[in-house]
């Protein structure tokens, strides 16, 4: 929209009241279109039904609905009518907060729980949020409004809102730009982005939730909203900030902090957690487009047990179907893959396969046939089916938004998952069809019986795919976990799968894209990410390479991929030292599983993102709000990765309080940037103090060896801290029946003591019976370890490293000066 729709003419009193102002839009690609532009007018009355509040201005109707004394829910209804409460990010609303109340006075009606108020304006209908001791954390700038367009008989929805000089802005998924979104105006409309550039918009997903940060305090605002939605962070006009979409309701959450923390957790409470993956995905992947044929991946596959680099999963992209149609195989290259994944198996690698939403048109196609015959596929509004070319040639697609159509497309998978298949990768569902971008707006969706166009299902189509994946592969595993990832994707996609950044390039540049965009996808609800390491396209040297496996280590999901028209980038690729380089880090990467795996499962239960930017940490630090290198892995691990060529030092900012320099143990006053060297073997790597890291010994897949023993490296602190260890199967769903063990251990220290205490918590045991402990930067010479009031045995190694071993059941180890 070319007018000026995010500060529309100056809002007189007669506009504030009712406007019915008839105007133009110019849309080159529709011609001139009539549109009615309306604003909320004067509430006048206010009603109360349970936790759910109306108010109106005699014609448009205002709901504002408590859910958690930090949540608030608001919703629009131009002509007072509602549509059916219904949402693919938020399955179910749970009201939670137990004390609310509605208060009226002469200026405005108040909704409050104990933690948030919500006021709505008597004299414009004004909405705006204040924390409890009343500070106003978000306004409107003008009343809500819609413009109806009288062409389609549809809606734009808008909020616009103030913005403040030194407010900040975060979330929106992965959009390739920098970290605080402070000036920059987004569109959320999922985009096949192939070789995506820096600050280029859309890309693959629509992730409408984002944190504002101003004065200390943290809200969210989470539009749930599946058209072309748009969000302008103070670009237009510096001192407004608005969202908007091209149809639907507008429907947004406030989601009270007041730290970042705080707002990403209550988002999670709406949109859910990724479930626990089985543990082998958080290992090493390596993938290309496309290994084939058999004797091809067997080669690579191979090559990682040769080199002794460590990988758990192998990928085969479209080139193992037979002409590419899903479910099936190319017999010429795969003459018998159920055997052949079997082999892999015994060898420790996991195989996954790659599955697009594009059905062949060929009705000697089994699935082609099936999906024709029931109606599966999308059609367009004269009826006929919705076709389109992509790698099958003439294709048609399923409409997963129809339960019926996910039921049907989830039992395609039995016969993958018999040969042994172990995960499934769902891409090119934005959707994307060659040559037109996607589907054509008159496209028709069943959409779970809440009908509508592909206006309205576009940003969800693939989530919605990937939801069928993992349902089909669920059941038909039984008990055993499936492993999805997707490219295109919808708030509360991390219910179902893993996601990539998508098609990138191996330039430096995009490794420091990958940096912003793992950050801002964790803590926009999504933590199971990662890049395209070496980049997709473009042909990385030895060095950038080795950097972004080093970046990748610190990836919640890590897999090398590469197109084919590219050289081959397996670890070993480049020769020395690069093979070294890599599979060291590849190694601390298996070394670092335990600690990987809690992380995840603090995600899961507690709703933590596994990525953190600095300004997450110390948000009320303004200087903060503009870092965007460094970030921790849970709370323990500090990351910053290398991101120019050939530098051997740089600048990393660490937060208050102290922190160990991993490879060399120097303990470190956080609270300032420091200077760290980089030479190609290491990247900045800092150890919380007081933390506890849990190690598993090196194995070349997950399952290799059977754990005998864990390592606790312990970092010396002369004040409290708490770590955590998860502990299950690894690959079952038992933990949702409370089979796991939580172990929680407070470290604690003093000038002639330091005191390790263990509490545990769960149903599940593990084999191994003892820990074997490393103790570092303790500042005394010890003269005695009493572990549970037993005077044990130990050394100290050439790193003045305290080291011995005990049972994994102790409650209480004391190292005395």
């Amino acid at each position: 929209m070319e007018e000026n729709i995010l500060n529309p003419e100056l809002v007189t009193s007669k506009l504030i009241e009712e406007e019915e102002e008839f105007h133009h839009l110019n849309n080159p690609a529709d011609g001139i279109k009539p549109i009615i532009k309306k604003y909320l007018g004067v509430p006048n009355n206010a009603d109360q039904q349970g936790n759910k509040f109306y108010f109106t201005d005699g014609d448009a109707k205002v709901e504002v609905v408590v859910i958690t004394d930090e949540i608030i829910r608001v919703r629009l209804a131009p002509h007072s009518v509602f549509l059916e409460e219904f949402s693919y990010a938020v399955p179910k609303i749970e009201q939670k907060a137990v004390v609310f109340k509605l208060t009226e006075d002469e200026e405005e009606f108040r909704v409050s729980t104990g933690v948030v108020n919500c006021h709505i304006r008597k004299k414009d209908f004004f909405i705006s949020f204040s924390d409890a001791e009343g500070h106003i954390t978000s306004t409107d700038a003008v009343p809500m409004h819609w413009e109806e367009n009288v062409a389609f008989g549809g809606y734009y929805v808008f909020c616009t809102k103030t913005c403040d000089s030194e407010e900040s802005f975060f979330g929106l998924g992965d959009k390739p730009t920098e970290l605080n979104l402070r000036g920059k105006r987004l569109v959320n409309w999922n985009t096949d982005a192939y070789s995506f550039a820096w600050n280029q918009d859309p890309l693959y997903r629509s992730i409408p939730f984002y944190i504002s940060l101003n004065e200390g305090i943290a809200h969210g605002i989470f539009f749930d909203n599946t058209f072309k939605a748009h969000f302008d962070f103070g670009a237009e006009d510096p001192t407004k900030t608005s969202f908007w979409a091209d149809g639907g309701e507008l429907q947004y959450y406030y989601i009270h902090g007041p730290h970042m923390m705080d707002v990403v957790k209550s988002y999670h409470l709406l949109t859910g957690t990724h479930p626990m993956p089985p543990l082998w995905a958080l290992g090493y992947h390596q993938c290309r487009w496309s290994y084939y044929p058999e004797a091809k991946v067997k080669k690579i596959t191979n090559g990682f047990r040769e080199n002794k680099i460590p990988c758990d999963g192998i990928y085969l992209d479209i080139d193992y179907m037979d002409g590419y149609r899903c479910f099936t195989w190319n017999r010429k290259y795969f003459p018998d893959p159920k055997r052949m994944i079997k082999e892999l198996a015994a060898d420790g690698f996991k195989t996954v396969v790659i599955i697009d939403p594009g059905i062949r048109v060929d009705d000697n196609y089994s699935v082609f046939k099936e999906g024709k015959k029931n109606r599966y596929f999308c059609r367009r509004s004269d009826d006929y089916f919705m076709e389109g070319h992509v790698w099958p040639g003439r294709c048609q697609f399923p409409d997963f938004t129809n339960p019926e159509v996910r039921e049907w497309w989830a039992g395609l998978f039995d016969e993958l998952v018999q040969m042994g298949v172990a995960g499934v990768w769902n891409d090119m569902n934005e959707p994307a069809v060659f040559g037109a971008g996607t589907f054509p707006d008159d496209v028709r969706h069943q959409y779970d019986g809440h009908r509508g166009s592909h206006r309205k299902a576009h940003n969800i189509y693939g989530m919605q795919m990937v939801r069928a994946t993992y349902e089909g592969l669920r059941k038909i595993m039984k008990n055993k976990r499936p492993f999805t990832i997707t490219r295109a994707g919808y708030s509360g996609v991390q219910r179902f799968s893993s996601v990539w950044t998508g098609d990138n390039v191996a330039t430096w540049e995009h490794l420091k894209l990958g940096n912003i965009q793992c950050q801002r996808l964790s803590i926009s609800g999504i933590s199971f990410c990662g890049t395209d390491i070496g980049g997709f396209s473009g042909e990385p040297d030895g060095e950038l390479f080795t950097r972004w496996i080093q970046m990748g280590t610190f990836s919640p999901f890590m897999r090398a991929h590469s197109a084919g028209d590219t050289k081959e980038r397996e670890p070993w690729s480049f020769g020395e030292p690069f093979t070294a380089i890599n599979r060291k880090f590849i190694e601390l990467r298996y070394r670092l599983l335990p600690y990987l795996y809690s992380t995840f499962w603090e995600h899961h239960r507690y709703g933590f993102p596994i990525l953190r930017p600095v300004v997450m940490q110390e948000q009320e630090e303004i200087s903060n709000h503009f870092r965007q290198d460094e970030f921790t892995y849970g709370d323990k691990i500090l990351v910053c990765p290398v991101l120019e060529p050939g530098q051997l030092s740089r600048t990393v900012y660490l937060p208050k309080g102290k922190w160990y320099n991993f490879w060399t143990y120097e303990l470190i006053d956080g609270g300032k940037e420091i200077e760290v060297p980089t030479p190609l073997e290491t990247i900045p790597l800092f150890i919380k103090a007081g933390s506890v890291i849990p190690e598993y010994p090196v194995m070349q897949y997950v399952g290799e060896k059977e754990i005998e023993e864990v390592k606790l490296n312990i970092y010396y602190s002369n004040y409290e801290v708490n770590s955590f260890l998860f502990e299950d199967y690894g690959e079952t769903f038992a933990y949702e029946q409370d089979i796991y063990l939580e172990k929680k251990f407070v470290v604690s220290g003093k000038p002639s003591v330091l005191t390790l205490q263990q509490s545990l918590d769960g149903l599940y045991t593990p084999r191994y019976e003892s820990y074997h402990f490393n103790v570092i930067g303790i500042p005394f010479t010890p003269s005695k370890i009493l572990a549970d009031g037993k005077d044990i045995p130990y050394s100290i190694d050439d790193n003045n490293c305290l080291e011995f071993k005990f049972t994994k059941n102790f409650k209480q180890i004391e190292i005395l000066g």
